[in-house]
């Protein structure tokens, strides 16, 4: 087997069938809930939601309907997000009438595009004289990347070219306006995105201005002049460039971005801007943009990220503060972000197959992410903290950005189809290949075709993340020499290996967290991997000063939390012992059917202690149990408190 190509690439989404298990039913859910349910919100047909307009908006600017611009500036990417969905559930998952409805929205899409390319329901409708005139503010290169995001991958999953062809169009009148040339703007967009896109359409056209327009918007940030401030003056506005929570760093504009040392500002729009950067480091073989990158994702994971993998720890501004500022109770941590941690982690195992990326995108996947969709599909987290009282909600504002309960739409609706996009192509972030290797990242129930001519078929087992054994079976039509790759999670302490029945000595293999098994395979050979999982207690640096003292639970990949329905109010009065025994416990009737961790606490009692509000002497203390349930799955069971961080007596 050799797949002729050097990077490490990502197995195509056409290529990976899931086949139930827990990614799989979250797939499923997506296809068959969500994307319907979003499709009904678009058009404005769920009542109590938040009004959309998005529809309408296009069928206005395309001269079908009357009627003004609702929504946000950047309320055009809620339809290319969805239609980004709706190319990965074809991809997988054929369905004529959801092509048709798809191909219905490509043409109106058409229809509201202007001449010159130009594509844009706000400007259009509002302020058609203003085209290009805010990039710090405005989004339309955010919107336009996401269109083309679209465009490409309804491309790959139906072979129809309009919607390429529209976007293909959009890309090159924005190559006319921008640029360094003369008679262009040498802007760039204040909300990245844009700049992966177009790598992806270069990618799929083969058109170099692509590329070269992807990595001008990267070279050109951060530099001086610089571009924000020359823009606010031309319209007599005044910027504050050196603001400490909108100025440049909010939009990772105040240094060139080889130069930056820390991961500043709007959490979402730094994510994408990795990914653009390491996209371009990839096509390019830049040694200096790819280190920038790497230096930067260190201090976000290894500073600045939450134990569920969600970052941004500020609501001010979205943003990240400073280093080991990770609050609990006022988190933001943004679905959205969460997601771009996993869009970042996955290109980064593209670069290099290490356990370090592997770990993050699980975490986040498995935690910070999908917490942010309930169990039935149809409400949504935009911010996610770690902990959670209703009464500090309602009557602190400080907290005004944190939902003690999901909400069914946003006016800011960038969440819900995002996660739709992710979860309807998570096959692809299973598999990487190179040459004659094959790393499997993520475990779950899926086949996996590898090859030009499908010459090898992996077959995943598995009740991952809730048992700890993967089996995975090799069909091939004649014996094939490849190297399996396969990840052995840094949460795992303990793990053993079998290749048809034999054990496989783990330490003999070992590269950057992957046990390498090369041989020549056969048809029906088999590899169990068993990883013990035991209930672990993990704690935060010490300079994390939200976490001294306390402790989180955690099982495999999966973060636990207490909530209020399973332990009573004031969760913070429950210490947990240090020897304390945990137990974990199947619940099939519960939250779907999922393990718990019980285990015997204490509980800080108020009964003694009187009416005074201070007293010299310590409360006393009662035993209790304790009941865990996974972080992704609370708020599914009403309103209540919720906390990870447990004090640890």
């Amino acid at each position: 087997m050799n797949t002729g190509n050097r990077i490490f690439k990502p197995l195509p989404l056409r290529k990976v069938k899931l086949s139930g298990g827990f990614w799989g039913e979250k797939n499923q859910l997506v296809r068959e809930k969500v994307i319907p349910i979003q499709w009904q919100i678009l058009n404005d047909e769920i009542p109590c939601a938040e009004l959309s307009h998005v529809i309408k908006n296009f069928k206005i600017a395309a001269g079908e309907a009357e009627g003004e611009f609702h929504g946000q500036v950047f309320q055009d990417s809620d339809l290319a997000k969805w239609l980004e969905a709706v190319a990965y559930s074809l991809t997988t998952n054929p369905d004529p009438e959801l092509e048709e409805l798809a191909d219905q929205m490509v043409d109106l899409i058409g229809r509201a595009q202007q001449a010159d390319g130009y594509l844009n329901t706000y400007f259009t409708l509002k302020e058609p004289d203003k085209r290009w005139s805010n990039l710090r503010v405005c989004h339309e290169l955010y919107i336009a990347g996401h269109l083309i995001e679209a465009a490409v991958a309804y491309y790959q999953a139906t072979g129809k070219n309009k919607f390429l062809n529209q976007m293909c169009k959009l890309a090159d009148h924005i190559d006319r306006v921008l640029g360094r040339e003369k008679g262009k703007q040498p802007g760039y967009p204040g909300h990245e995105e844009i700049e992966l896109a177009l790598v992806k359409l270069y990618r799929v056209t083969g058109e170099e201005r692509y590329l070269k327009l992807s990595k001008y918007f990267i070279d050109q940030r951060g530099q001086k002049p610089n571009y924000f401030e020359t823009e606010a003056r031309g319209r007599g506005e005044q910027f504050s460039a050196d603001s400490k929570h909108f100025g440049l760093g909010y939009y990772q504009a105040h240094l060139p971005v080889r130069e930056q040392t820390t991961m500043e500002g709007h959490a979402v729009r730094a994510m994408y801007l990795l990914c653009g950067m390491i996209d371009v480091a990839i096509e390019t073989r830049e040694s200096a943009l790819l280190e920038s990158a790497r230096r930067l994702w260190k201090n976000v994971t290894q500073k600045r990220m939450y134990l569920t993998g969600g970052i941004g720890a500020s609501s001010y501004g979205e943003a990240f503060s400073f280093d080991y500022d990770l609050p609990n109770s006022t988190a933001y941590a943004e679905t959205c972000a969460a997601i771009g941690l996993v869009f970042v982690a996955h290109r980064m195992l593209q670069l290099t197959p290490d356990r370090e990326y592997a770990d993050v995108m699980e975490k986040a996947l498995y935690n910070g992410v999908i917490s942010g969709i309930s169990l039935d599909g149809e409400r949504f987290f935009y911010v996610n903290p770690l902990a959670v009282s209703p009464e500090v909600c309602a009557n602190r504002h400080d907290h005004f950005h944190v939902k003690p309960e999901r909400q069914k739409w946003f006016d800011c609706a960038c969440c819900p189809p995002n996660l739709a996009r992710l979860l309807t192509s998570i096959g692809e972030y299973f598999y990487t290949i190179n040459q004659d290797e094959i790393y499997i990242h993520l475990y779950g129930n899926s086949t996996a075709q590898v090859g030009g001519a499908e010459e090898v078929q992996l077959t995943q087992e598995t009740a991952y993340p809730w048992e700890g054994k993967v089996r995975i079976t090799v069909s091939t039509k004649q014996p094939t020499c490849f190297t399996l790759a396969l990840r052995i999670p840094g949460w795992c302490r303990q793990a053993q290996l079998r290749v048809n029945g034999e054990e496989y000595n783990l330490l003999d293999g070992l590269v950057n967290g992957y046990a390498k098994i090369s041989r020549r395979w056969r048809n029906g050979d088999l590899v169990e991997l068993m990883m013990a999982m035991p209930v672990e207690r993990v704690y935060s640096h010490p300079l994390v000063a939200a976490n001294l003292g306390k402790v989180a639970l955690q099982r495999g990949p999966i973060i636990y939390c207490l909530e209020e329905i399973d332990n009573g109010p004031n969760l913070s009065a429950i210490g947990l012992p240090l020897k304390a025994k945990l137990t974990v416990k199947h619940r099939p009737d519960l939250l779907g059917g999922v393990p718990v961790i019980t285990g015997e606490a204490v509980r800080i009692t108020g009964d003694d202690w009187g009416d005074s509000l201070y007293a010299n002497q310590p409360p006393a203390q009662v035993k209790t149990e304790i009941t865990a349930v996974p972080y992704f799955a609370w708020n599914n069971r009403g309103n209540g408190e919720m906390l990870v961080w447990i004090r640890e007596t």
